[in-house]
């Protein structure tokens, strides 16, 4: 493995704590699954576009399923722990043409480095660590959208609207939240078939929402 001591990510640029939130399936494709990401004692919420095998990994983490064997993500937790070596954080520094860059940071006691990573391992090497994830304020402003949920009536039906984040409220076009679910699916294949996840996440979790509303 190639470790690298110099870091993508600069501390010093200011740091946002992130939890997941939870996994939301796509309804376009099977093979993809968006990760929603939530700010720590903020507002705000980002959507990774991941693949079926490290969402179903990152699953089986937030519900506490303990497979009969170790999955690869549970590997590397194992195969630290007997070197004497700690994961202390995530960093997602970068997202550039629709992918996010994220780095694991590494510590034996005497030496601390990096390592670049793929977001979604990351994330569920993270869970299995115990590590915090961070991300800066840039990749917030560029990727993330506030929630707000409307309580309505018993005799109305139940909806949500998502508030984008004000780097987005510069869009002309009619709010997703206004459209219908036939119109929000043609959206979803349109981000997926031009491999814009992040527009894709946020869009799916829109259709999905609108989908549970209506039951």
């Amino acid at each position: 493995m190639n470790f690298n001591e110099t870091s993508g990510f600069n501390p010093d640029a200011g740091r946002i704590p992130l939890r997941v939130l939870g996994i939301s399936y796509s309804q376009a494709q099977t093979s993809l699954f968006a990760l929603i990401l939530a700010q720590i004692d903020g507002p705000y919420r980002i959507p990774v576009m991941i693949g079926a095998a490290e969402a179903q990994s990152i699953a089986m983490k937030m519900e506490g399923v303990t497979p009969p064997r170790p999955m690869t993500h549970d590997l590397f937790p194992g195969m630290w722990k007997a070197f004497g070596i700690r994961l202390t954080e995530v960093n997602i520094y970068r997202f550039d043409d629709g992918v996010f860059y994220s780095e694991l940071t590494l510590t034996d006691g005497d030496r601390t480095i990096t390592i670049d990573s793929r977001t979604s391992d990351a994330i569920a090497l993270a869970m299995r660590a115990g590590a915090p994830i961070f991300t800066t304020p840039e990749v917030l402003a560029e990727t993330g959208f506030e929630m707000e949920e409307l309580a309505l009536k018993d005799d109305e039906q139940a909806s949500s609207q998502a508030k984008p984040h004000p780097a987005r409220e510069s869009r002309s076009e009619p709010r997703p939240e206004n459209l219908a679910i036939d119109e929000l699916q043609r959206m979803l294949d349109a981000a997926i078939a031009r491999e814009d996840y992040e527009e894709a996440g946020r869009l799916s979790e829109i259709l999905n929402r609108k989908r549970n509303n209506r039951e």
